[in-house]
């Protein structure tokens, strides 16, 4: 087993206009990760995300991840970067 898995990151709205693209590939190392731990890795990767980090949701595989939760990530999961959305 390998000790990296990749999964797709894809960025919506307002982090979509910020990082200049709607989705990119992320490699991991295996293991478990908090909704913190994610984040933490993407900012990293893409600073200029860091203005809205405070209110960005991240779902995996189209399922909201809560703050207090852990998961293991598998080769070609999905990570969605959500900004806050205003509606009108």
């Amino acid at each position: 087993m390998s000790g990296v898995v990749k999964v797709k990151l894809l960025f919506f709205a307002k982090a979509r206009e910020l990082v200049h693209v709607s989705d990119t590939e992320l490699e991991l190392p295996n293991g478990h990760y908090s909704q913190k731990n994610i984040l933490s890795i993407i900012l990293e990767r893409y600073p200029v995300l860091c203005p809205i980090q405070e209110n960005v949701i991240l779902a995996i595989n189209e399922e909201y991840m809560d703050r207090a939760q852990s998961i293991q990530l598998k080769e070609g999961d999905q990570l969605a970067v959500i900004p806050p959305l205003s509606g009108g």
